[in-house]
């Protein structure tokens, strides 16, 4: 679990925050706690997506894609530290959030939103951020471990969420069946604001990113 939380404390996740926050003049306070949500709320659906065998296959696929190896991690300062995002980036993040969310992204980018005072716009190219970020992790830690099968790729991202498993996966149930219902949204951003700083990665990131 301490891999991805150490990898935000560090340079890398200082540049992911400040870079995100310049490039979407938003500033760093609302980029943190924009990616405080966006992060657990993106494992949490790619933890769901793995209890199926296809599921588990297709990430699992996707994870060992030559461009999910972890050379995002090392490039954080090209991609957003020029005048404009990397558009192959924004391209990418833009396409796993339709497998992960199956579509209906944008009721996690309205809570996201929420959750951090951004608008819709703003909350959905936090999410294309965040998401190849994380991808760049998980395929580095799969290459690394040498994890191929459901079980391992399923206990990876169980040990990422940690405590907090249980509820980043009920903000994500929640979400994917709200049809738009605004209250729900406004629920599950609550939810982001509170109880999801307890345990596990939410109360790491809390604690990391809340502060900033």
């Amino acid at each position: 679990m301490s891999g991805i939380v150490d990898l935000l404390k560090g340079p890398m996740g200082k540049m992911l925050i400040s870079g995100t926050g310049k490039q979407l003049g938003m500033g760093e306070k609302k980029a943190s706690m924009a990616i405080q949500s966006a992060i657990p709320l993106i494992l949490g659906a790619m933890k769901n997506n793995v209890s199926s065998t296809a599921g588990a296959t297709n990430l699992l696929k996707a994870l060992g894609d030559k461009k999910h190896g972890g050379n995002i991690l090392e490039n954080l300062s090209h991609i957003l530290g020029g005048k404009n995002i990397d558009h192959d980036v924004m391209q990418d993040g833009s396409k796993i959030l339709g497998h992960v969310f199956d579509g209906r992204e944008e009721n996690v980018a309205r809570a996201v939103g929420k959750s951090s005072g951004l608008n819709l716009s703003q909350a959905m190219n936090i999410l294309k951020i965040a998401a190849p970020f994380v991808m760049g992790f998980l395929g580095k830690k799969k290459r690394a471990d040498n994890i191929n099968n459901q079980s391992g790729i399923g206990d990876l991202l169980g040990g990422l969420l940690g405590g907090g498993r249980k509820n980043s996966q009920s903000m994500v149930n929640r979400l994917l069946d709200a049809d738009g219902d605004g209250s729900i949204i406004d629920d599950v951003a609550g939810m982001l604001l509170s109880g999801n700083k307890k345990g596990g990665l939410g109360d790491l990131l809390g604690g990391l990113l809340g502060g900033k």
